[in-house]
């Protein structure tokens, strides 16, 4: 940095990359989210795809985002409001600029402002800025970055198309000199992309190189940051995504039960990545089948459970409902299956490449009869490890489907993860196979244990253990097929019990904040967990008395859920969706109405909307 220079020092700041769907903001992104965790900043992602496959260049909803949180300290959000956007062209700016801080710092391409640029982004002058009335409220770079990555990649050869889609790597340079960030790691991830393409490897490094120069050249005109790093717990860290965190959750859960894993499942937005990456390890015994439809994918997991597998099916919310006979048949069979259920904006095809927390009540019901099972969510990127390895334990230990609800923003988004000695610090899995048997009466399929009314695993090829189970209601004393009503009574009422009854292995709900005297309790499920976070911390800071109870394990509650939510005066539920989580409480718990909080905009929550809402609620009179 010169002299020049005005250097801000921030604790955190929220960068958004945003321009067409080839722009390639999501590598840009992606490379300066691992640029800031090697430095030791705390990271938080929000990669944001438009639903179309290629929509048309330079519209607004075709604009892709990715939007990075990084800080000294802890941090639980992508952050509300941008301190600086790489707008690649008008469509970027427009969409953006509701989110822009005051003093922001917006960066963008002159050479993707022309006059028709600027239609097919509605604009109706020719000046994007006043026209947005951003003239005195942002740091403006306006350069000719495609004519300027053109210019320096002659000598390499490239057409001119390709030596254009370098502009990415120049405007990730020169957000790199923003922030003071050394090079030398970027440059590794761009020769490990494009190891078979060393020209193109070359070309990249180049317009990097060349972006992080103009920052040199234009020094005096825009403030710089600092984001000190910050010291961390000692290990390897990886940043990881909720899909890959999920998958590696399932490997490690696979090797604490000395079962081997198999996934079973169909290609769709936004669970594929779980698929893509499992099938990454054969070496470990991980058996992947890409199956014709949703319904084949779940019966070939129904089938190696019963074969003695740790099974598992990955989808999202259309296919969640093609599963569900399935679903049923695996409840009913009580078979151990691990189904996860990427959440993302519907009905139908809905937006798929958008957030919710919709599918809350299919996962608990969405099937005929009386067909209990265990639900749990996963609240960050990094505890999908946690819960893909809490859902396979009580799956196996259990003998029940465990539907892992994640969702669109966690599985997508990412954060640095410090990879677990799970061999030591995790629990073990034990299945309870049928040599834990030991009643007098002669073994049958569904013989139980008494305590836990698990029944006994027999797998193909253990001898004397022969035996036939299916979709057909089954005698609870010998197992064979039964119509008998008091009978299917007894059996509905088994099968409910078995799964009450796991709310004595799960933890219990913990509070966070204020938990002796709060005046809100804030409450939550899933992938909300840092935006309400954060609520709480800022509302404490305002000197207001607020807690959190955050859910991950849904069905069954923990035991002390109650006694949690009627502790204090006043209770929210705050959840993307019209209200499932608070009617599935007070159907759940006597006596309690609380306060709700909805929203079903395919987006994150806004932590300073939240804020202002939940004041309200305190200053509320009863």
């Amino acid at each position: 940095m010169t002299e020049q220079t005005k250097v801000t020092t921030l604790d955190h700041v929220v960068i958004r990359f945003s321009g067409d769907s080839g722009d390639g903001m999501q590598l840009t992104g992606t490379i300066f989210s691992n640029l800031s965790a090697v430095f030791g900043n705390d990271i938080s992602t929000f990669p944001d795809y438009p639903a179309e496959i290629r929509a048309p260049q330079g519209t607004l909803f075709g604009v892709s985002g990715f939007q990075l949180h990084l800080g000294t300290k802890k941090v639980y959000t992508p952050g509300d409001k941008a301190d600086v956007l790489v707008a690649m062209n008008p469509a970027a700016l427009k969409v953006n600029v509701k989110n822009l801080r005051k003093g922001s710092i917006v960066i963008i391409d002159t050479d993707s402002f022309a006059k028709r640029d600027l239609e097919k982004a509605e604009f109706k002058t020719d000046d994007p800025i006043e026209e947005l009335g951003l003239t005195e409220k942002v740091q403006l770079v306006a350069a000719p970055i495609s004519t300027m990555v053109r210019d320096g990649l002659a000598e390499y050869g490239l057409d001119n198309k390709s030596a254009v889609r370098c502009k990415n790597m120049f405007t990730l340079g020169l957000v790199c000199w923003l922030f003071d960030r050394p090079l030398d790691h970027a440059m590794t991830m761009l020769q490990t992309k494009f190891s078979k393409k060393p020209d193109i490897a070359k070309a990249n490094i180049k317009a990097l190189t060349d972006g992080y120069n103009y920052g040199h050249n234009i020094h005096a005109s825009v403030s710089t940051y600092r984001i000190e790093g910050s010291k961390k717990e000692p290990g390897i860290y990886k940043d990881v995504s909720g899909n890959n965190a999920t998958s590696y959750g399932l490997i490690a859960a696979a090797e604490k039960s000395g079962l081997q894993l198999f996934l079973g499942s169909y290609p769709i937005t936004p669970a594929t990545d779980i698929l893509h990456e499992l099938s990454k390890y054969k070496n470990l015994g991980v058996i992947t089948v890409q199956a014709e439809d949703e319904i084949a994918g779940i019966c070939t997991s129904i089938g190696a459970s019963f074969a003695g597998c740790l099974s598992a099916t990955s989808t999202s919310g259309p296919g969640l409902a093609l599963k569900s006979e399935a679903i049923g048949l695996a409840v009913i069979a009580e078979l151990p299956l691990v189904i996860i259920d990427v959440q993302r904006g519907g009905p139908s095809t809905g937006m798929p490449t958008k957030s919710e927390q919709t599918d809350l009540m299919q996962a608990l019901y969405g099937r005929n009869g009386e067909s209990p099972l265990v639900v749990v969510a996963a609240t960050t990127p990094t505890d999908c490890f946690d819960m893909a390895f809490w859902a396979a334990k009580l799956a196996v230990e259990h003998m029940t489907p465990v539907i892992l609800l994640t969702d669109s923003f966690i599985a997508n988004g990412s954060a640095a993860w410090r990879i677990p000695d799970y061999i030591n610090d995790f629990p073990d899995i034990k299945p309870n196979y049928v040599s834990n048997y030991h009643g007098e009466a002669v073994w049958k399929p569904y013989r139980r244990n008494k305590e836990t009314l698990v029944r006994y695993w027999a797998t193909p090829g253990m001898e004397g253990f022969a035996h036939r189970i299916g979709g057909l209601e089954k005698d609870y004393d010998t197992s064979s097929i039964s119509t008998d009503p008091k009978n299917h009574q007894k059996m509905v009422e088994t099968r409910q019990a078995k799964i009450d009854k796991i709310a004595d292995f799960i933890p219990e709900v913990e509070v966070k904040g204020d938990k002796d005297d709060a005046d809100l309790l804030i409450v939550g499920w899933g992938g909300t967990s840092g935006h309400l976070h954060e609520v709480m911390d800022t509302m404490r800071r305002n000197g207001q008395k607020v807690a959190l109870a955050h859910f991950r394990f849904i069905n069954p509650l923990p035991k002390n859920t109650a006694e949690v939510l009627k502790r204090y005066p006043k209770v929210v539920v705050a959840e993307q969706n019209k209200g499932q989580f608070a009617n599935y409480l007070r159907s759940k718990i006597d006596d309690f109405t609380p306060y709700r909080f909805n929203r079903v905009k395919g987006q994150p929550f806004i932590v300073s909307r939240l804020v202002e809402e939940f004041t309200h609620i305190i200053e509320e009179k009863n």
